[in-house]
């Protein structure tokens, strides 16, 4: 192979053999094969920029080039301050590029820098293509349609088993749609397969006697992450892709949403279902950091995997309370096991603890109920606390007699704390329920949620609401690191002093704000970005600081996760605690921004304390 080109203004710079071994080295090009890669090359072009030349100018058109620094370095500035200098290897001008907005910085050369670059026609089909995820696309982005792999295969409800089986290993499926006679779907799946074997079902018997109908469909448009939640909170594993004209479209799998490489929550959840003693699920749950790890591998977001994490938890709750409840005997009245806190929201991350709370039916008093229940409930506890999911270190928890009651108590405390907000905890009470979310129950139980319809046409509540949303407030201390021109955010006392107590500082400001704005409006959900899209829509928020607090959510949650999962990797418990200095200036800069972004709604909701309007 030959020297690349020399091109007026531009330099030669090794063979195409150097280029494809150099960008192999280095993300996002490193997933892509040596053909894929060498294919490449020809669209290449070797710039040469001395110290100090611009190369990229902040607030101009889009660019239609990625470029990749081979030498020297690249400084990206920002209104004359330098937020980051990038090295070999590195990329920039791609987020202008493929979100068609403006550069947000300007590129220039902090020392004589050679470049490789690259025309976005050539980029962004590699970069898009539906492959693993760690090829450059989130699945979890990406519409259901643009996922399916080859073609469904259909049946007849009264085709028979074994003639479905035979079409299923022929065509490579592991699951068959069922067209239904009313116009809707079922679906066999290898797992249904076993299930004949194992339970003695004839081969020659109609499909429509052992398939799952109707189907759960989903339509062309709806994302991948979104599919993945749902097929996860279901524990169904294929799922058929349908248009709103009733059309098949194709079938979705877990491989389709995340690679097979990937320890997926998918087999998780089943080895949890499937456990058959606390055992077999304190070893299924021992699986869950390493697969949160893949996941984020994966590049999935990290909101999605806060409700992976959240669903796996749900999982392991309900096989404990199937098995103790097997050793207990038959519990003496109905009841509901909720999940409070970040669990009931669907925001778990790997340091989360697990809050909780019981009701039943029936007797309040001392007794055979109570009894069950409070043993049941330790037992619970302890159990989780073993597989990872450690009890409230405040006791907001079913092993403790403040969260074990009746339906006719809670409904009881509830109604209080609504009439009497002022009163100690009201507040907090009506915060735990609020997050509260059931996830099992024997018999009918009735709906603790009723009670706090009330609370949204109460403008005493609401006021106080939001005076409580307003008590958890980002960091104001202020240090300057030495690597760094700006200054961030950060604690400034204690044993964490000088680092970033992410949970405190970022999340919690945040779903206290949707928790209130979220009652105010009304709504029975719990995800904190959820709230926040209702709270906007229903003008208890206005919709720009709905939009402000999701993005900085958003930003905190990644950057814990991130946090976590290095922790993980080394071997180090999980906590809230974010070194800054292990953060790059860019990084540094969006989070102290999100701080003041934060800050900024909360100066707003004060100001509104003093006006009627919101509480009317």
């Amino acid at each position: 192979m030959g020297d690349l080109e020399p091109r007026p203004g531009r330099a030669r710079i090794g063979t195409v053999h150097d280029v494809v071994e150099f960008l192999h080295r280095h993300p996002p090009f490193d997933d892509l094969d040596e053909e894929t890669l060498t294919g490449l090359v020809p669209d290449v072009e070797v710039e040469y920029f001395p110290e100090g030349q611009t190369i990229l100018r902040q607030g101009e058109d889009p660019p239609t080039y990625v470029w990749v620094v081979r030498r020297g370095r690249v400084e990206l500035v920002d209104e004359g301050r330098v937020l980051d200098v990038l090295g070999e290897g590195e990329p920039f001008g791609h987020p202008s590029m493929l979100s068609g907005l403006p550069p947000g910085f300007e590129a220039r050369a902090a020392e004589d820098a050679l470049c490789y670059r690259l025309p976005a026609s050539a980029v962004v089909p590699l970069l898009a293509r539906p492959t693993t995820p760690a090829a450059g696309v989130d699945p979890a982005q990406q519409p259901a349609h643009s996922l399916i792999r080859g073609e469904p295969l259909v049946c007849d409800p009264d085709t028979t088993v074994r003639e479905s089986a035979r079409r299923m290993s022929e065509s490579g499926n592991d699951a068959a749609i069922v067209r239904l006679r009313d116009g809707g779907f079922g679906i066999l799946t290898d797992r249904d397969l076993r299930g004949v074997v194992a339970n003695g079902v004839s081969p020659e018997a109609e499909v429509s006697e052992v398939m799952s109908a109707p189907a759960f469909t989903v339509t062309p448009d709806r994302l991948g992450g979104e599919v993945m939640l749902e097929m996860l909170r279901r524990g169904i594993r294929h799922l058929p892709v349908v248009s709103p004209l009733g059309d098949l479209v194709g079938v979705l799998s877990d491989i389709d949403l995340l690679a097979a490489r990937t320890e997926t929550p998918f087999a998780l959840r089943r080895q949890i279902e499937d456990a058959r003693t606390l055992e077999q699920v304190r070893e299924a749950a021992s699986r869950l950091r390493d697969a949160t790890v893949s996941l984020h591998d994966a590049r999935v977001a990290s909101t999605q995997i806060g409700a992976i994490i959240s669903i796996v938890a749900d999982a392991c709750t309900r096989r404990l309370l199937e098995i103790l409840v097997g050793d207990l005997g038959d519990p003496p009245c109905p009841f509901v096991w909720l999940a409070l806190g970040s669990e009931g929201r669907r925001e778990l991350a790997p340091s989360s603890d697990a809050d909780s709370a019981l009701a039943w039916e029936g007797e309040d008093g001392d007794g055979p109920q109570r009894e069950y229940m409070a043993e049941l409930g330790r037992r619970v506890v302890d159990e989780l606390a073993a597989i990872g999911f450690t009890a409230d270190t405040h006791g907001a928890t079913c092993a403790q007699p403040l969260f074990q009651r009746s339906v006719e108590s809670w409904r009881s405390l509830i109604g209080h704390a609504i009439e009497h907000p002022d009163a100690e905890q009201a507040l907090v009470l009506i915060s735990l329920v609020a997050d509260g979310r059931p996830i099992y129950n024997v018999g009918e139980v009735r709906n603790l949620h009723d009670e706090l319809r009330a609370a949204h046409h109460r403008r005493g509540v609401l006021r106080l609401m939001l005076r409580l949303a307003l008590v958890h407030r980002p960091p104001t201390g202020f240090r300057r690191f030495r690597d760094s021109p700006r200054d961030l955010v950060v604690e400034h006392s204690g044993e964490n002093r000088g680092r970033l107590d992410i949970k405190h500082g970022g999340l919690l400001p945040i779903t206290a704000i949707a928790r209130y704005a979220g009652i105010a409006a009304g709504a029975a959900i719990t995800s904190t970005t959820e709230r926040l899209t209702v709270a906007g829509t229903a003008g208890t928020l206005d919709a720009s600081l709905a939009t402000t607090l999701k993005e900085a959510f958003e930003l905190f949650s990644s950057l814990r996760l991130e946090h976590q999962v290095e922790q993980i990797r080394r071997g180090v418990e999980p906590d809230n605690h974010i070194d800054p200095q292990a953060l790059n200036p860019l990084t540094r800069r969006y989070l102290r921004d999100a701080f003041s972004a934060v800050r900024g709604v909360q100066r707003r909701l004060r100001g509104q304390l003093s006006g009627e309007s919101t509480f009317g």
